[in-house]
């Protein structure tokens, strides 16, 4: 867009309600201008600016992958102002499209010809989402593909159908779990730190990605090192309190990077540098 500050026209052409509890919806936009929709380009991890008239914006990580154009998917939490007046919209209305915004994952350069390891806790999953459909989509640049997902409960689990359908193929690993046993799951049982241990991820040219709360990666990150990952290999994505999206506000400054432009993707090498609290 030819200034950054000025958001797309999207509208919603559809919502999913993808929890038990509602808390969290699915919306496919679509950028009512042909010419700016054509030229919308992201890469798996990068994030978008949702504005609702009257409310305010909101930093938003892209649940779909570059490869299903057309449209651009976007994972909602009902936590704040912004969020819950985008809950109560329906299809058919306008929200304001900022982005695509940071640099997400490296799935054409580093990740190439690499094993992959997608390690990811509740709604943290929206991005890796992204990713799995877009490494599946070019299935034939990747090596083994293991995916370790994990929700407080059963309900709580995104994207279900297709979790299903990833489960069926021959050519992914998948290894969904939740915090505790619950009526009629017959999957795994425990938190992902935990699950991890089990399935032991080869570090063997291979790079892993590892998204969720500060909590979940905090006590994820022992087992990898005890099995040979290097900091090198991993990329995290953080979130922080994003307000321009520009690196111009200075809201979202860890040390002396930006959440919104240097990141979110960072390695472990990278996050070593910055303050502890990150």
């Amino acid at each position: 867009m030819s200034n950054s500050y000025i958001p797309y026209s999207a509208i919603i052409d559809d919502i999913t309600v993808e929890t038990e509890d509602a808390s969290l919806k699915t919306f496919k936009l679509v950028i009512e201008n042909e010419e700016e929709r054509m030229a919308w380009r992201h890469n798996p991890g990068q994030f978008a600016m949702i504005s609702v008239p009257g409310k305010g914006e909101s930093p938003i990580g892209i649940a779909s992958s570059p490869t299903e154009a057309g449209s651009v998917l976007f994972t909602i939490f009902k936590i704040g102002s912004v969020t819950t007046a985008l809950h109560e919209m329906e299809k058919g209305e306008r929200v304001g499209l900022r982005g695509p915004m940071g640099n997400g994952f490296p799935v054409d350069t580093a990740f190439k010809g690499k094993n992959i390891v997608i390690i990811g806790g509740g709604y943290a999953f929206t991005t890796l989402r992204a990713t799995i459909a877009y490494l599946l989509a070019n299935r034939q640049d990747y090596g083994h593909i293991t995916v370790i997902y994990g929700s407080r409960s059963p309900g709580m689990l995104l994207y279900r159908s297709e979790l299903e359908q990833w489960a069926k193929r021959g050519d992914i690993s998948m290894n969904v779990t939740v915090d505790r046993q619950a009526p009629g799951w017959e999957g795994l049982v425990g938190f992902v730190p935990t699950i991890t241990e089990k399935v032991a991820p080869s570090p063997e040219n291979a790079v892993a990605m590892v998204c969720g709360p500060p909590i979940m990666i905090k006590f994820t990150m022992p087992p990898l090192e005890k099995i040979g990952w290097k900091d090198e290999q991993m990329y995290f994505s953080l979130e922080n309190r994003m307000k321009c999206g520009l690196g111009v506000c200075g809201h979202c400054t860890c040390g002396p990077l930006y959440v919104c432009k240097d990141g979110p993707v960072l390695t472990r090498t990278q996050l070593k540098g910055l303050p502890v609290e990150f």
